[in-house]
């Protein structure tokens, strides 16, 4: 991974003053594990090894449009421990919930149940426009449950209190051309994995 490039990586504390995160448009975020411990995977080659763990977290990441239906996926790569991933927002992401499940804070860990799918025979609410900040936070929260749940049936390395570092990065990508440089760097992060000066590792 490269070292810190303001033109990429912009952090939450810093958002676009008055711009809409719920508004259409392609979104870069990273988010990464807290005190930078490697939980996710292991570099061979210049090639990612995920473990048990990581494949989680690509699950969980995949679900993201059943969860928001108008997020579209794009490139993503799990890193030993962090995340890159750019993702679309159509026409202002909505999250379908249950008359009897309300939407739950952004840090909630009972976040996952509210957001899953309702069954067909239950009527659907359709909460307002939710920002990248909200699908970042239900990611976050999710994967620190079904982290949990394989730190207690499996075995998977502890982490320190949090799973994720409070904060994440997030670039709003305007045209074309910014969007290859961030795809390519995305896809160049495994084999720039021993350059990597930005998060550091233990």
């Amino acid at each position: 991974m490269n070292n810190y490039n303001p033109n990429i990586h912009h952090r939450r504390s810093i958002r676009l003053k008055g711009y809409d995160y719920s508004k259409e448009g392609l979104y870069f975020i990273t988010i990464c594990v807290k005190d930078r411990e490697c939980l996710f995977a292991k570099i061979i080659n210049g090639k990612i090894d995920l473990n048990d763990a990581g494949r989680m977290i690509e699950n969980e990441w995949l679900k993201i449009p059943d969860r928001f239906p108008n997020v579209q996926l794009h490139q993503y790569v799990i890193m030993p421990n962090h995340f890159h991933a750019i993702m679309e927002i159509t026409v202002g992401a909505t999250l379908v919930v249950a008359h009897e499940n309300p939407v739950a804070p952004e840090n909630d860990t009972n976040f996952s149940r509210a957001t899953r799918r309702v069954a067909p025979t239950i009527a659907p609410t359709v909460t307002p426009a939710v920002t990248v900040g909200a699908i970042v936070g239900a990611f976050q929260s999710i994967t620190t449950v079904e982290y949990i749940r394989g730190v207690k049936n499996h075995d998977w390395p502890s982490f320190n209190k949090k799973l994720w570092q409070r904060n994440y990065y997030e670039h709003i990508i305007r045209n074309d051309q910014s969007y290859k440089r961030i795809a390519d760097y995305i896809s160049n992060n495994p084999k720039n994995w021993n350059r990597d000066n930005f998060l550091g590792r233990k």
